[in-house]
């Protein structure tokens, strides 16, 4: 009697088991994410990965930061149906943040808006470019760069007051790393964002590698794409002047906000709608 009462408290179990594992399967995703990917589901939210609808966006952070950055925008896209990606970028080399950011483009499917900020525009121009996956552009005070430009040739063209206050800011590990001085990262990135927000930015920055400053551009997107670019109109890294002129270059539709250069955390509501014009393919020209 009591192996027949272990039996079928052993068959219960296996049922169960089936059950729970069933229950966790989804019906329209196959193959298996590495543990990177998902974490960017889960985050995300997204229940159909393989999805190849117009709704793919992906998400790409700049130099000194993470894909935490985009964490009021997310919920935004989330709510209006849309399935999301935001990059982690090793920041070791253009060539490795460009190959992360197309593995997130094959990973989610096309077709994609693809969204940069800052540095992330660098890394977006070069990404799309021959992407039969992407079907927009849109940088958030973003670099836009030529074929053959480096980050250098932007720093040499900054005005004084602000190449000043970066180098200034700037500090080197042992190997050749970069951080942005915490005590100035506030009043530099994002004097308009929350203090303990921008503490906590500063506090997780990613450190980036020195070398990216000299790493050439290839050819650009902008010139296949469509493209939206917003102009931070109180940046204090990359003057307004200038981004003026990358949205100029790349005949793109703008949107002027008066924000720092955090513009995706001070004007979540903003950003993600720009984006989500971008999305549906609004090209009305947008002032704030």
């Amino acid at each position: 009697m009591q192996k027949v009462r272990q039996n079928i408290k052993f068959f219960s179990l296996v049922c169960l088991s089936i059950i729970l594992l069933l229950g966790f399967i989804s019906p329209t995703y196959s193959g298996f994410a590495s543990p990177e990917s998902r974490t960017s589901m889960e985050h995300a939210g997204l229940n159909n990965i393989t999805s190849t609808n117009e709704s793919n966006i992906v998400l790409v952070h700049g130099a000194f930061s993470d894909g935490s950055v985009w964490s009021k925008v997310i919920p935004i896209l989330m709510n209006a149906g849309h399935q999301v990606i935001a990059v982690q970028m090793p920041l070791h080399s253009l060539n490795d943040d460009i190959a992360t950011v197309k593995r997130a483009i094959d990973h989610i499917g096309g077709p994609v808006t693809l969204v940069g900020h800052s540095y992330g525009g660098f890394v977006i121009t070069n990404a799309a470019y021959n992407n039969p996956n992407v079907t927009r552009l849109v940088y958030i005070a973003a670099l836009a760069p030529d074929e053959g430009e480096t980050g250098n040739d932007f720093f040499e063209s900054l005005p004084e007051e602000f190449s000043k206050t970066f180098f200034e800011s700037i500090v080197s590990d042992s190997a050749g790393y970069l951080y942005f001085n915490p005590d100035k990262f506030r009043e530099s990135f994002a004097q308009d964002v929350d203090p303990t927000e921008a503490n906590i930015w500063a506090t997780v920055q990613k450190p980036t590698n020195q070398s990216l400053t000299a790493e050439k551009s290839g050819s650009p997107a902008w010139k296949q794409l469509p493209t939206w670019y917003q102009i931070s109109e109180n940046d204090r890294l990359i003057p307004p002047d200038i981004q003026r002129l990358f949205a100029e270059r790349i005949n793109a539709t703008t949107l002027s906000l008066n924000s720092s250069h955090a513009s995706l955390l001070s004007h979540p509501d903003d950003i993600a709608e720009l984006i989500l014009n971008a999305t549906n393919g609004s090209k009305a020209r947008l002032e704030n």
